[in-house]
């Protein structure tokens, strides 16, 4: 099956030209914006680009390469409620990057355009082709290092979840589709109602993930279990095993890992403080005045 065609948003951001120093004249007089009302972002954008800087230009090339990557996701949000499983139709691998097709289910697709981000095994990425239930997307190699998306093969099933929208519910927690890292899978204990998942995760993001806190799995947002010195433990309902890839997982397989931003930010922020402090010799404030140390 060939890969969908990669298209343009039809109405890109416009490129700001460079600042110029104070008092300079522009080299060049600047160009009115297109008249044509289907004109794509490529049509406006390169003719700006080319006399103003080389430089300039692979800035707004490389910021392209981003978005079709999810690097510039900060601005979108899922809420870990997976909307079911997709399945991989089609995976085209080049020196550093990959190109998939996903099918989703009927109506998963329904208003999706190009550019729009879909988070896929919590992955977010963009759109760069919509045909029928059929999506493509790109990823690069810094996404691939990160997460299992490398892995995928044709015929593969994933989750999926669409961004969500001012006044949704949010059932889950806020994820930006991030990943932090992949995890494996040490142990699954299952009953007829109950799913226990023990699942093994680099000792250097043991410290963010809490007992009851949130942590997002192949896009899934669960809550902790327990916390050991090497993994942590998930407990998963029978709905959650039924609509997500999460049921058809064995002992060894990986995850996709995001961390509850939140909590990260709270750790770092009082690792950083607790050792500037040791630093100073324990003695008066800190410089930001925000930490005097023990008795303050």
């Amino acid at each position: 099956m060939s890969l969908l065609p990669v298209e343009a948003p039809p109405h890109g951001p416009l490129a700001r030209p460079a600042a110029l120093p104070r008092g300079a004249t522009p080299r060049h007089p600047p160009q009115a914006r297109s008249s044509t009302p289907h004109a794509t972002a490529e049509r406006i954008i390169r003719p700006q680009l080319a006399p103003i800087s080389p430089l300039l230009s692979r800035y707004c090339d490389a910021s392209r390469r981003r978005r079709a990557s999810g690097g510039d996701s900060a601005r979108c949000l899922f809420t870990g409620i997976v909307q079911g499983r997709a399945r991989v139709r089609a995976v085209d691998r080049r020196e550093g990057l990959t190109s998939l097709v996903v099918e989703l289910p009927e109506g998963g697709a329904a208003g999706l355009k190009v550019g729009a981000s879909v988070a896929i095994d919590g992955t977010c990425l963009t759109a760069t082709g919509v045909v029928g239930r059929e999506v493509a997307f790109d990823v690069v190699g810094e996404t691939l290092r990160r997460t299992g998306l490398g892995k995928l093969r044709e015929g593969s099933l994933v989750n999926y979840e669409r961004s969500a929208r001012v006044g949704d519910e949010v059932g889950g927690h806020n994820t930006s589709g991030h990943i932090h890292t992949t995890a494996q899978i040490a142990s699954i204990e299952s009953t007829a109602d109950n799913c226990r998942m023990l699942v093994q995760v680099g000792s250097e993001w043991l410290k963010y993930i809490l007992p009851k806190g949130f942590i997002a799995l192949d896009g899934v947002s669960l809550t902790v279990g327990e916390v050991l010195p090497d993994a942590f433990s998930v407990y998963l309902i029978p709905e959650t095993l039924r609509v997500t890839t999460l049921g058809d997982k064995v002992v060894g397989d990986s995850l996709n890992v995001e961390i509850e931003s939140q909590t990260q930010v709270i750790v770092d922020t009082v690792e950083r403080t607790v050792a500037r402090y040791f630093q100073e010799g324990g003695k008066g404030a800190s410089k930001s005045g925000t930490f005097n140390g023990p008795g303050s």
